[in-house]
């Protein structure tokens, strides 16, 4: 039995699902979204709840139980009240900025980083080194978040490069002579 699976989804006030087959829709305050679950998987909409079923007790309907709730639930989520990623940049002259529709970020490269920032994703820098990425599709805001540490990941000596804020760089000592 999935732990996850097993627990209803809750809607919240203002926030209108419909389901049709495979087929959930959400609609909130912040925008609207869409799944299509696997066809192991039942999903039903009743008194404010949303309710994910396996169709039988075979192994790969036990294992996507647990995902298509989480999926679902992420879906409420966002539509309701969308999800942050932070991002921290450090390094001497390490900064960034928003300049129209494209992320600016200077890394110590030879030239500027110029990310054009996605449909749908707002990127704000309270700080020059602070980044902070909104949306309310959970998986594109967690890639866009991704695509832009990648540029220049983490070191493990100084500390330098791009981090998620909640992230924790494991230091290495620097050679000894």
């Amino acid at each position: 039995m999935s732990r996850t699976g097993k627990k209803p989804v809750a809607v919240p006030q203002g926030v209108s699902v419909t389901v049709d087959g495979q087929a959930v829709s959400v609609k909130g305050p912040k925008g609207e979204l869409s799944a299509v679950l696997v066809e192991e998987v039942i999903a039903k909409f009743e008194d404010g709840e949303i309710r994910i079923d396996p169709r039988d007790q075979s192994k790969r309907a036990r294992s996507m139980w647990g995902m298509s709730r989480t999926i679902v639930s992420n879906l409420v989520e966002g539509v309701a009240d969308g999800f942050t990623r932070k991002l921290e940049i450090s390094g001497v002259g390490y900064r960034a900025a928003v300049q129209g529709e494209e992320l600016q970020l200077q890394l110590g490269f030879s030239h500027d980083v110029r990310y054009p920032i996605p449909e749908g994703i707002t990127i704000q820098t309270p700080k020059p080194t602070e980044v902070v990425i909104s949306g309310i599709d959970k998986q594109r805001v967690g890639q866009v978040a991704a695509e832009i540490r990648g540029f220049r990941p983490p070191e493990p000596y100084k500390g330098k490069g791009v981090k998620y804020a909640d992230e924790y760089i494991f230091r290495k000592e620097g050679k000894k002579k």
